[in-house]
Formats: structure tokens, C-alpha cells, sequence
């Protein structure tokens, strides 16, 4: 996958970041530095539209239906596996 602009540093960051690595700094003024940082990193999230969250939600839900027909139908197999193994016969449960 190409990946994008947004996802490349700048020069002028990487430039930052070399010089901020060269520069012993005390703790409140790395403090500082982490939280200008993560400040900068949330303004480039995209939160969702309307329409594509109602899609995420649509698909996670269809997901989790799916994997709970699953585990219920492998555990009722076992079940019956297990109630034959131990000479009980189907169990039923």
C-alpha cells in the first residue's frame, strides 16, 4: 500500500526531534514536551461520520452474532463428545 502525505514526517519534525534528542532537558520540560506532542498527534484524528459509524457499529454487531453461533455451536458439539467419552450418552444441555 502507498502510503500517505499525512503519514510522512516533515523535515522540519524530524529536524525537531534531532535536536530535542541532543538537548538534555529536566523532567517538567519533557512533561511539557510529551504533552505538546500527544496534543499535536490528537489533532490528526478523523472522527467518523454519522453514516460510517452506524456502518462500523452494523458490522462489529453482525461479527459478534457470527462468533457467539459459533462458540455455542462448538460448545454444544464438545458436549455431546464429552457425554459420549464418559458413557453419560447426549447430555442434552
Amino acid at each position: 500500500m502507498a502510503r500517505k502525505d499525512l503519514d510522512v514526517p516533515s523535515e522540519d519534525v524530524v529536524e525537531k526531534a534531532k535536536n530535542d534528542v541532543a538537548v538534555r532537558r529536566s523532567p517538567f520540560a519533557r512533561i511539557a514536551l510529551f504533552i505538546r506532542q500527544v496534543i499535536g498527534e490528537l489533532k490528526k484524528v478523523v472522527t467518523p461520520t454519522r453514516k460510517e459509524l452506524l456502518s462500523y457499529t452494523g458490522v462489529v454487531l453482525v461479527f459478534v452474532v457470527i462468533m457467539m453461533a459459533l462458540v455455542t455451536g462448538l460448545d454444544s458439539l464438545f458436549g455431546l463428545a464429552v457425554g459420549y467419552v464418559f458413557g453419560n450418552g447426549p447430555t442434552g444441555s
